[in-house]
């Protein structure tokens, strides 16, 4: 998943969405998007997944959206009401947002309505937990590639209603990570930071309530004491120079691990270390 920041969800009105047809685009069903693009988009204008003039999509401008295989279903609002998101691609959209975002349905009385598009959020890599009986949590890994500096992070997707109707989305970050080996030919670490997250992959459901697992590249203490010792060999592909203060952890000398992540404060620990705490 993508996101670039909180961005106010449109409160486009549209056209219902049959229970049933809902019900398929959840599932991927054969032809379930044709149900989905026609709540904001006309007839003439769809074409397999994608819409090639949206309704309502920045003011002014022709722009095409193809919803992709990406989505989910949960109750993430907090008043227990069911939507689905469902990530598409838009050649309007710059590299800035990842070239597409998020299409939001709110399923209401039997019905789902179109609620907008959220450009620069994407739901990839998502797991869905319980928060309580009531609501869901939809928790993601982020990544965006910029200048060459991979930034990813396992962070919430939050829903809400404001006072008008209308459904914001922000996210909040539990860890973050970021690889620069596109921009320097190796990752680099501050020589007076004690960890560093290079990569996050793999998030799964944690060992116990309001925790997530994640498989995590890094540098403990040792290993940035090391490349600040010049202990490690200085990588062959630099690209430009360090900052006073940095170093080098070439490829393969970062080291890997499962974290568990508590969501309640932020902490994450290896996994084998959880259990005993």
């Amino acid at each position: 998943m993508k996101a670039i920041g909180a961005v106010i969800l449109l409160a486009l009105g549209g056209l219902p969405l049959s229970g049933p047809a809902f019900a398929q685009a959840k599932d991927k069903a054969p032809n379930a998007d044709r149900p989905l693009l026609a709540t904001f988009c006309d007839a003439a204008d769809i074409k397999g997944s994608a819409c090639s003039r949206a309704r309502g999509y920045r003011s002014g401008k022709r722009c095409d959206v193809k919803l992709q295989p990406d989505r989910h279903s949960g109750k993430f609002l907090a008043d227990g009401s069911t939507l689905l998101v469902v990530n598409y691609g838009s050649g309007c959209e710059p590299h800035a947002t990842d070239f597409g975002g998020a299409v939001i349905f709110e399923q209401k009385d039997g019905a789902a309505i179109f609620r907008g598009y959220q450009p620069g959020f994407r739901a990839n890599d998502c797991i869905i937990l319980a928060r309580n009986e009531k609501q869901d949590r939809l928790i993601c890994i982020t990544g965006h590639l910029g200048q060459g500096h991979l930034e990813s992070g396992v962070a919430e997707m939050v829903f809400t209603r404001d006072f008008s109707g209308n459904i914001d989305v922000s996210l909040n970050y539990f860890v973050r990570a970021e690889d620069a080996t596109g921009a320097h030919g190796s990752n680099a670490v501050d020589c007076k930071e004690t960890s560093v997250y290079f990569g996050l992959a793999k998030l799964g459901a944690g060992p116990g309530r309001d925790t997530v697992a994640v498989d995590i590249a890094y540098a403990d203490k040792d290993t940035i004491a090391t490349a600040c010792g010049k202990g490690f060999p200085r990588p062959k592909d630099i690209l430009g120079e360090l900052g006073p203060g940095e170093a080098y952890v070439p490829p393969g000398h970062e080291k890997k691990a499962r974290f568990v992540i508590d969501l309640t404060t932020s902490q994450a620990v290896p996994e084998a270390e959880f259990g005993k705490r």
